[in-house]
């Protein structure tokens, strides 16, 4: 049953994600609002809202491990495996330069977390603390997207959904990511005893990967669109909310042990390691290119961490 809790939760996660967005996209085109700042709020916060829901039952249901590694797992997957798999259908244009900032607001949150979690514990305080910083952070995303909109004299698409659709897709959508977030830790729990091995190994591995498929998604289809600075914008932008959304959000509920401390000497290690590389395969961003050959070493590395987890 183990593995059919697992499957469905992945299935409901996926399609919840994308309830979610059409729902708000639809939303922000009856109320004029611009598609570059739901870019940045509703579709990072509509692929990272599988990570929040895991995390928050992960930790009502006792085993915090899983809450920290299904975050960290998630950041070490959207680099490795997401934008891997994505370079490798199609090299990836980078020539954003606001590409720099996030970029750096992502090293940042993830130093910080490192910094938090050093004592052993993810507290209120903690909590608190990364819920601001990812307020002042999306004010000044969203101050920037106005700008460039205006400048940009964006037009407003109209809507394809009435408004009450749009809500209902929204509230259907929420549902569903809290019964797949339930149906997934249930799974994974189940799996990690039958197996033999750690909440964190599952989190970092079978969970993280569960929650990052809406990542998967958005990204291959901004890539279909050729809207190549979604692909690493999204990736960028969905990590930075993981950290201080999800697990801002989990510990101003629940204050998140760190139990086991190879998350710190290993796994926050890493994600660090595939930022660097991240940033050293756009350059240079004026006319930087993510090719088959860097897509294809980051997804290799990516398969080559999750071996090293189980052996």
């Amino acid at each position: 049953m183990a593995i059919v809790w697992l499957i469905a939760g992945f299935v409901l996660l996926f399609f919840s994600g994308d309830w979610l967005i059409k729902g708000s996209v639809a939303l922000s085109r009856h109320f004029k609002i611009s598609t570059l700042v739901i870019g940045l709020t509703v579709v990072a916060f509509g692929t990272s809202a599988p990570e929040l829901f895991v995390s928050v039952k992960a930790a009502f249901n006792g085993v915090p491990d899983l809450a920290i590694g299904n975050v960290v797992g998630s950041n070490i997957a959207n680099i490795g495996l997401i934008l891997g798999l994505v370079a490798l259908v199609m090299p990836i244009l980078t020539r954003n330069r606001s590409v720099w900032f996030d970029w750096a607001v992502m090293i940042m949150a993830t130093f910080l977390l490192m910094i938090f979690a050093h004592n052993g514990v993810i507290g209120l305080g903690e909590g608190v603390v990364f819920l601001i910083l990812l307020g002042l952070y999306l004010v000044w995303s969203v101050y920037k997207a106005r700008r460039k909109s205006h400048k940009n004299k964006e037009v407003f698409l109209p809507a394809d959904m009435p408004v009450w659709k749009a809500l209902l897709w929204v509230a259907v959508s929420i549902a569903g990511l809290y019964f797949g977030a339930e149906w997934l830790v249930r799974g994974a729990t189940s799996l990690a005893l039958s197996w033999g091995v750690s909440d964190r190994i599952i989190g970092i591995s079978i969970v993280a990967f569960g929650t990052s498929v809406p990542e998967l998604a958005t990204s291959m289809m901004a890539l279909y669109r050729k809207e190549n600075d979604i692909s690493v914008g999204n990736i960028i932008g969905s990590n930075i909310f993981n950290i201080w959304a999800v697990l801002g959000v989990t510990a101003v509920i629940s204050p998140l042990q760190v139990n086991d401390k190879e998350m710190l000497s290993q796994d926050l290690l890493i994600s660090v390691g595939f930022a660097v590389l991240l940033l050293l395969f756009m350059l240079p961003l004026s006319r930087g290119v993510i090719s088959r050959w860097k897509g294809a070493l980051l997804f290799l590395l990516y398969i080559l961490y999750i071996y090293i987890l189980y052996n």
